[in-house]
């Protein structure tokens, strides 16, 4: 292991592949054999190469700036990130419990309310939160299940422990970069997809088409499922357009679709209309049904939320999961998963203080310095402060926008976020902070994918992951090594 890891320094981050001493972990060992049997210009051809596919198979992502919107080709480094089997079964395992608790928890806000009427949650939390959606009380979807869709994201500790640091139930994005990243690596290092115990991703979409199809209203053998975008110019319309096309099922905007008298939802073809039965949503639930929510929306289908609420479609994410897509909301799992599954949280959770609370909105106050902020409903890395890395004058600016609303408020200690070796120039290999976001599907049955999308935050000592914010991804290799 001289050549490329003989100069690797991992610090005091616990680091995926490369261990205190140097040493290549057990899953990482053939990858870092093979990597240190490359010459430096053989290694550049690889990344070349990862650079010509992304723009080959067009995987871009876009980023909304004051100056209008840019498209972007996906970053990416090709040194695989890798995981043991086994570490990753407990895993599997804690968000499959996760998710469960959850869909529990939205069904009940939705219908009884026990879970406040039994104090495990106060009232004002829901009753203030920005994703609770009256329209949506007493609807009961299939399986009693609203996020079907679930991006958990992941981070590991300095002891290589993994934590829940949020879960994302409203339109949760990146499982095709998830699948992109395994097909560029196939390209960029095939020899060692012959000899590594890899796990697949490959099921991932019709595992989604199986979901999406169990949703159908319908007892037919060929449902009609639809993805549902706001169109071109959003930033996620490649990942739209790539599951739209891995599943066969049709691409379409609002004004494709429409509520007939019958509140059935119908499609337009050039056959005549033909009626829906499951959509797959990509658009926040304020712009679904102008009908219903925003009256200026033009991006949804008028009328959608009363199909829905007569049965007669599907809509994956349901509206209103989003309220347990709320950063304070984040604080109670643990208690949730206790309250609806009688279990202890097999994932714990960061370290979380709500502001919302006088005594904890108090010690956030006194050490904005060391702590990250987090407003409740942001996504993407906007709208946060990392204290350690702040100014005097970002952390008076929030801490006049907590003292102003504590409720829309949390805050965590800095997380010594793992590392994994990142290719930064010809090489040389520097240890970059990560996060993982695998991708839970519940319908009838879980499903969880293997491993997830790893988003690598590639500037030096920054913990922000985000594409939108500089942040690149990298393959995830669950590797199940001799013995396991």
């Amino acid at each position: 292991m001289e050549k490329l890891t003989s100069h690797y320094q991992s610090s005091d981050f616990f680091d995926e592949l490369i261990d205190d001493k140097g040493a290549p972990r057990s899953p990482a060992k053939q990858l870092l054999g093979y990597l240190d049997s490359l010459s430096e210009d053989e290694l550049e051809k690889r990344r070349l190469t990862a650079e010509a596919t992304i723009q080959e198979m067009g995987i871009s992502f876009t980023v909304y700036t004051e100056e209008g919107n840019i498209d972007r080709a996906w970053p990416f480094d090709i040194v695989p990130r890798t995981i043991e089997a086994s570490d990753w079964k407990i895993a599997e395992a804690g968000l499959k419990q996760r998710l469960t608790a959850l869909n529990l928890f939205i069904n009940d806000l939705y219908h009884d309310q026990n879970v406040i009427k039994d104090g495990i949650i106060p009232e004002h939390i829901i009753k203030d939160s920005k994703n609770f959606r009256p329209e949506c009380v007493g609807v009961s979807p299939a399986y009693g299940v609203w996020a079907h869709i679930c991006g958990t994201d992941l981070v590991r500790d300095e002891n290589g422990d993994f934590f829940v640091l949020e879960d994302n139930l409203r339109v949760p994005s990146g499982v095709s970069y998830m699948l992109e990243n395994r097909a560029i690596t196939k390209r960029v290092l095939p020899e060692l997809f012959e000899n590594e115990s890899i796990l697949p991703i490959d099921s991932y979409t019709s595992q989604l088409f199986d979901t999406l199809a169990s949703l159908s209203p319908r007892d037919i053998e060929n449902p009609e499922i639809v993805v549902l975008t706001p169109g071109i110019y959003n930033s996620a319309y490649f990942e739209h357009a790539f599951l739209a096309q891995q599943m066969g099922a049709e691409l379409v905007e609002g004004s494709d679709l429409f509520v007939d008298s019958d509140d059935c939802v119908y499609m337009k073809t050039i056959d005549g209309p033909e009626r829906v039965d499951v959509i797959y949503r990509r658009i926040d639930d304020l712009f679904i049904d102008p009908e219903a929510f925003d009256p200026e929306s033009v991006l949804g289908v008028a009328g959608l939320m009363r199909a829905w609420r007569a049965g007669n479609v599907a809509l994956a994410n349901a509206p209103g999961a989003g309220v347990a897509d709320d950063k304070v909301v984040y604080a109670y799992v643990p208690d949730i998963i206790r309250y609806y599954l009688n279990e202890e949280p097999i994932l714990n959770n960061v370290q979380t203080f709500l502001c919302d609370d006088p005594e904890q909105r108090a010690y956030v106050l006194a050490n904005l310095d060391k702590l990250v902020v987090k407003p409740a409903n942001e996504s993407g890395g906007y709208g946060m402060l990392v204290g350690p890395h702040s100014t005097k004058k970002e952390q008076a600016l929030f801490a006049e926008l907590i003292t102003k609303n504590p409720r829309n408020y949390i805050a965590q200690p800095t997380l010594k976020l793992s590392t994994a070796p990142t290719l930064i120039s010809k090489g040389v290999l520097e240890p970059r902070h990560l996060d993982l976001r695998p991708f839970i599907l519940q319908a009838k049955e879980t499903y969880v994918t293997t491993g997830g999308l790893t988003r690598v935050a590639m500037k030096k000592g920054s913990l922000v992951v985000n594409s939108s914010q500089g942040g690149g991804s990298k393959d995830t290799w669950i590797v199940e090594t001799k013995g396991q």
